[in-house]
């Protein structure tokens, strides 16, 4: 089994496109069944607001010192990578917020649910910012894309009212930090090496092979030696 650690926020353009990109590549690959995603949080911006106050193309400007027509070409441009792997990318209406909550979300569907709920959520957080434009802190926007994901309403509702899972998100931002990163989508395969960056899907496909021909090389070096094989990642170390 492969491994695979992403850091991401739901609020990184280059996130959904790369997650999905990945996705594809898994697919293509036909290797489903041969790999986990561990998804660990990442908030581009912790002092967001819970409120919009501003559009994305003058948040957009103002950050990288863009005039706005400069800022909405560029929107457009990251918007077409998207539609690139079937996206309905809606880059420049969305509804900039904190993602905190969000990510408290996830970590609750990891605790309690199955993987393919988490990998549901997953991609129900990241299409609610980026195609259907929600603003993620609403509390009712999240109780809402839960119960798509099939996540029980109780469950988010004890969620919102309080601070469970708050230190498990700090935690993967305070690895996150110790690991150096800077930007996101962050990927680590099986603890060996790490991917930063949205690549192409071809470049998703040679990491995954890559990948892979680590493990079958650690297993072939144990069953010479008789030791079992081990991959060491965020978590740890594990024996195959």
């Amino acid at each position: 089994m492969i491994t695979i650690t992403v850091w991401s926020d739901f609020a990184c353009p280059y996130c959904y496109i790369g997650e999905t990109r990945l996705d594809q590549a898994i697919e293509q690959l036909e290797m489903t069944d041969k790999v986990k995603i561990d998804y660990r949080a990442f908030e581009l911006d912790p002092t967001a607001p819970k409120e919009v106050v501003s559009t994305t193309p003058e948040r957009f400007a103002m950050k990288y010192r863009l005039s706005l027509a400069d800022a909405e070409k560029q929107i457009e441009h990251i918007s077409e990578l998207g539609r690139e792997v079937g996206i309905d990318f809606r880059y420049a209406t969305t509804r900039y917020s904190n993602t905190f909550d969000a990510h408290r979300l996830m970590k609750l569907a990891e605790a309690k649910y199955d993987y393919a709920t988490v990998q549901r959520l997953n991609h129900l957080l990241f299409d609610a910012y980026f195609t259907r434009n929600l603003v993620l802190a609403d509390a009712a926007v999240l109780e809402a894309v839960a119960k798509e994901a099939g996540i029980d309403e109780k469950d988010v509702k004890d969620l919102l009212a309080g601070n469970a899972y708050a230190d498990d998100v700090r935690f993967d931002e305070r690895e996150a930090g110790m690991r150096g990163v800077r930007g996101v989508p962050y990927m680590v395969f099986n603890g060996d090496f790490a991917v930063p960056g949205a690549l192409t899907i071809d470049g998703m496909k040679s990491a995954l092979e890559r990948a892979e021909r680590r493990v079958k090389e650690a297993e072939k070096a144990a069953a010479e030696t008789g030791e079992r094989p081990h991959v060491c990642g965020p978590d740890g170390c594990q024996l195959l």
